[in-house]
């Protein structure tokens, strides 16, 4: 736990950012979950998971920017990579943040550059999945998503949800009525526990509950589907074992892992006959997605520094 919470103090510290970000060897480190620096290797990235018949979604990475010109920018990048992935024919999606699309600038900045990308996802048949951020945006993304779908029209947007939050049953229940398609995941940022269960055993077990609940008949009458985002056998197995009890088919949802942890399990899974999608970042903006990442799980810090010494 104290492990946990010193990655995510990094993960936002501007001054450790820039001292960590100019060490020697920092951007190699940083190569086990993040595809690379630019564009190019996204799309390489993706062809290679693509051959091992795993699905993907791109994500340039970025967050947090403060003036609209940066905002339009991320836009830009996105518009960019579409194309990218028109062009190159790989199998994926893509997911974003809305900070980084203008979030903290204001509302209206935010929905119009998503409008812009959605637009040219359509145009080419693409799907864009909204990442979710810490609890101070839970609300407002999931508002800028219901606008972008129900006041805009747009049907090839998703939305992620975090089961370590307390409210996310209630945004589940409610989702699941409106047919919507979802990545769950476990949540990867530090929140208080008036918000949030502190313990994993409880995060668990509302994963459960929450994927057991968008899976029901009835949610899945309503055209919900599901990403079940997980490097955990526990929730894969409990996920699997209530899809089999229910007769629901392999391609009614999918499982989700990072690019770069647990490569076999994805293998494993694609043999089993299940969809696999992998979440592959890249960009120059690595470094809070990598601390996150090193939170998450001590085996990755170790694995990083072993690799590293060795190389």
């Amino acid at each position: 736990m104290l492990m946990r919470s010193f990655f995510l103090y990094l993960a936002r510290s501007r001054t450790a950012r820039n001292v960590l970000m100019r060490l020697p060897g920092a951007q190699r480190m940083a190569r086990r979950f993040v595809a690379g620096e630019t564009l190019a290797q996204g799309i390489e990235a993706v062809r290679t998971l693509n051959a091992k018949g795993l699905l993907a979604t791109l994500d340039h990475l970025g967050e947090n920017v403060v003036t609209e010109t940066d905002a339009a920018r991320a836009m830009q990048d996105y518009l960019d990579l579409l194309d990218a992935i028109e062009r190159s024919g790989v199998n994926t999606t893509v997911s974003l943040k809305l900070t980084q699309l203008g979030l903290d600038i204001s509302f209206e900045v935010c929905l119009n550059n998503m409008c812009c990308i959605l637009e040219r996802a359509a145009h080419y048949d693409n799907f864009v999945q909204i990442d979710m951020e810490s609890s101070a945006y839970t609300e407002r993304t999931l508002r800028l998503y219901r606008v972008l779908r129900d006041q805009h029209g747009f049907r090839n947007v998703g939305v992620v949800i975090q089961a370590y939050l307390y409210r996310s049953f209630e945004d589940v229940r409610a989702l699941a009525e409106e047919g919507a398609n979802i990545r769950l995941c476990k949540g990867a940022y530090k929140e208080p526990p008036q918000v949030a269960f502190p313990n994993k055993r409880d995060v668990d077990a509302n994963f459960v509950k929450l994927a057991e609940h968008f899976l029901s008949p009835e949610a899945r009458a309503r055209g919900a589907y599901i990403g079940v985002a997980t490097h955990d056998d526990k929730m894969i197995e409990a996920v699997k074992n209530y899809a089999a009890a229910q007769g629901i088919p392999k391609d009614r949802f999918e499982f989700q892992m990072l690019y770069g942890v647990r490569g076999a399990a994805q293998q494993a899974l694609v043999a089993e006959g299940y969809k696999v999608r992998v979440y592959v970042p890249y960009g120059t903006e690595w470094y809070p997605y990598f601390m996150r990442r090193l939170a998450e799980r001590p085996a990755n810090v170790w694995f990083i520094l072993r690799n590293f010494f060795r190389n």
